[in-house]
């Protein structure tokens, strides 16, 4: 997490207060970022040390994005309102992904561990997380393409008190309700996990149903999983996505 200056934060909060053909011009000049064509950002604040946002993106009201040190939005990406972004080497959202809202995705700053961290949070091309979810990526969290964070109130963690370990979810996975993942947990790709679901390890098999405390698989995918799965998670998604 890089420090932010009392300065910048006041000239942050300035340019957050003013439209958005102004807003763009502003980040570039003041700041240094790189921001694409029809870029949309409402009453938010966008600290990084490195940043770049491509064309078509729109980010929403009451958004804070602080600390991070390289921050990546591809095209097309939505972050909706009163979502937390903090801290960490990287943030990368693919093209077409979207964090709707009352999200915290937050990184420890200097955590007290034995390990080695590698505090980066990938979401990948067209994955999706939703409402109120928390986030731990103090170490890394990788989430792969057209996956779905759904429901409210997941907790993903990397940390405990002694050491972290990474968190993956795979591609095409549909991640129900009220999850609870542990350091060094991964959901397969095409996958879909139960409601109040604990996933405490690495799981192994595409295309399974996984539930239960701690969470195991419990069947193979039916005709009407795979429907859920592969539906396109955005009307405006790209085929080649």
């Amino acid at each position: 997490m890089h420090r932010t200056s009392k300065l910048k934060l006041v000239m942050l909060a300035c340019v957050a207060l003013l439209p958005s053909f102004l807003k763009r011009p502003c980040y570039r000049l003041f700041f240094g970022y790189r921001i694409g064509k029809r870029v949309r950002v409402g009453l938010s604040i966008i600290d990084a040390r490195a940043c770049q946002i491509d064309d078509d993106v729109q980010i929403g009201h009451l958004n804070v994005i602080i600390g991070v040190q390289k921050l990546t939005i591809g095209e097309h990406v939505r972050i909706g309102h009163l979502n937390i972004i903090r801290g960490g080497d990287e943030v990368r959202l693919g093209r077409f992904a979207e964090i709707i809202r009352l999200n915290e995705i937050n990184s420890i700053v200097d955590p007290d561990v034995v390990n080695e961290v590698e505090p980066r949070f990938l979401l990948g091309d067209g994955s999706i997380i939703t409402t109120g979810h928390k986030i731990d990526f103090t170490d890394r969290v990788e989430i792969g393409r057209r996956s779905i964070l759904g429901g409210r109130n997941s907790s993903l963690w990397t940390h405990n008190r002694q050491r972290t370990r990474p968190i993956e979810i795979g591609s095409f996975a549909y991640v129900g309700s009220e999850i609870r993942m542990a350091p060094g947990a991964s959901i397969p790709s095409r996958c879909i996990v139960g409601i109040g679901s604990v996933i405490t390890s690495r799981l192994v098999g595409e295309e399974k149903l996984i539930a239960g405390v701690p969470a195991k698989v419990v069947k193979d995918l039916s005709e009407e999983d795979r429907f859920l799965i592969e539906r396109k998670t955005r009307r405006d998604l790209p085929d080649n996505i």
